[in-house]
């Protein structure tokens, strides 16, 4: 008993902040991994050698004696039903509402303030939500953890991190357009020690406010400059809508990068 409370004590402390990101997530990846795994007991009729497997299998056929006379039907009829849970899972956690604060309801909710002043309410924003998108994907590309010398690429030099620190001493976090990407607009961020789930927020905020604004003909860090000027002045906006909108800002769950933290850089 012990043994075992350990075991969960030790699962939960090491990945339970990773599935409380995105949990309708995990789930839906928990029944494709399933469903995937399934296949192997149907692939066990054309290896009887594997005894144990297909005993197995042949308790499911007992349920069902005229699919088992039939490999064909009972590979569609598997299929069928595996589809017909899949799809069944997604709709009851679409339904799902959390008032917590992840990356991508933290995106949506942001895009919204930027573009309209407004945030939506739980039910709308969970409603929403895309359980099946990937960070990746999402747009505007936001890459944390950047090494500050990766963040300045072209422009490297003691003079230009000067003047980003500069730009960015009221913060926690460091943020640059990545004018390499000509496809995609793209940010990259790396954090200062102690910065919390509060700074993953506002430089989230302020990517989407130049990905809104940024013209790429003009000074990239004067474009950086005013898009911190304005996350100065409506940041504090946005989190009021937040909790009158029902959002609980104090369960805000967006990881702070420990790599390439500025401090543990040094000078460039």
């Amino acid at each position: 008993m012990c043994n075992y409370s350990y075991r969960r004590s030790f699962s939960g402390g090491r990945f339970g902040n990773l599935f409380d990101d995105d949990p309708k997530q995990w789930r839906m990846y928990a029944d494709f991994i399933g469903s995937a795994g399934s296949i192997f007991d149907l692939t066990t009729q054309l290896y009887p050698v594997y005894f144990l497997p297909l005993a197995s299998l042949g308790n499911l056929t007992k349920d069902a004696p005229g699919l088992s006379t039939s490999y064909p039907v009972l590979v569609v009829t598997w299929m069928t039903m595996r589809l017909l849970h899949l799809w069944l899972r997604y709709q009851s956690l679409s339904v799902l509402q959390f008032n917590s604060i992840n990356l991508k309801r933290a995106r949506m909710l942001v895009e919204s303030h930027v573009k309209h002043s407004s945030v939506p309410g739980c039910a709308d924003c969970n409603r929403r939500e895309n359980i099946l998108s990937l960070e990746r994907f999402l747009k505007p590309r936001i890459i944390f953890g950047v090494c500050l010398k990766e963040m300045l690429g072209e422009d490297i030099s003691v003079s230009k991190a000067k003047m980003l620190l500069k730009l960015f001493v009221k913060e926690k976090y460091v943020l640059v357009v990545n004018k390499q990407n000509k496809i995609d607009f793209e940010v990259f961020v790396t954090f200062k020690v102690g910065a919390t789930s509060q700074a993953v927020l506002r430089s989230v905020w302020q990517a989407y406010w130049l990905h809104l604004n940024y013209k790429s003909d003009a000074d990239c860090y004067d474009q950086i400059g005013q898009s911190l000027v304005e996350l100065e002045d409506r940041f504090q906006n946005f989190m009021e809508q937040l909790k009158v909108s029902g959002w609980d800002t104090q369960k805000i769950s967006l990881k702070v990068p420990k790599e390439h933290s500025i401090e543990e850089i040094g000078a460039v």
